[in-house]
C-alpha cells in the first residue's frame, strides 16, 4: 500500500484537519473516548479493530496532541489514553458528523441514540451557523475570504 500524501502543510484548514484526524479509525476513537473508553482493550473492543491499526492510530492522536497517556484512574498499573483540550474541542466535529449521519443515513423511523445533557436529560438541538450577530446563516450567505 502506497504511503499517503501528507496535508500537514496544505494551505486549507479542512486538509490539515483530514491529515490528522481524517482516518474513520481515528474518528471512531476519538468517539468513544467522547462516551467515556479509556483503556486499549475497550477501544479495541468496541470498535473491532486489528491492534496494530489501533496501536498506530493511537499513537498518531498522542503525536497529534489529541490524546495523552495518564495512569489508570483506578490506580491499576494500566494506562489510559484521555482527551487533551485539543482533542476535547472535536466534540463539535463528530457532533456535526453525527447529526448529518441521523438526518441522511437512518431510514424514516430507525432508532438511534439520542445525544441529551447530562444534567438536564433534554435532547441536545441541532447545530447552527450564526452570523455574530445572531442571524442564522446558510451556505449561499457565507464565503471563504483568502
Amino acid at each position: 500500500m502506497a504511503k499517503r500524501k501528507s496535508l500537514k502543510e496544505d494551505p486549507c484548514p479542512v486538509a490539515r484537519c483530514i491529515d490528522v484526524v481524517g482516518d474513520r479509525w481515528a474518528l471512531l476513537i476519538i468517539r468513544d473516548a467522547f462516551e467515556g473508553l479509556r483503556r486499549f482493550g475497550e477501544f479495541q473492543k468496541s470498535l473491532g479493530v486489528a491492534k496494530n491499526i489501533l496501536s498506530t492510530r493511537l499513537r498518531d492522536l498522542l503525536h497529534a496532541g489529541i490524546m495523552e497517556i495518564m495512569p489508570a484512574s483506578d490506580g491499576s498499573a494500566y494506562q489510559e489514553y484521555v482527551l487533551t483540550p485539543k482533542g476535547r474541542e472535536l466534540f463539535i466535529v463528530v457532533l456535526s458528523l453525527r447529526q448529518w449521519g441521523e438526518g441522511h443515513l437512518y431510514q424514516h423511523g430507525e432508532r438511534c441514540a439520542t445525544l441529551v445533557d447530562r444534567k438536564s436529560g433534554k435532547t441536545i438541538s441541532r447545530i447552527e451557523l450564526r452570523t455574530s450577530d445572531g442571524e442564522l446563516i446558510a451556505l449561499e450567505d457565507a464565503v471563504f475570504k483568502k
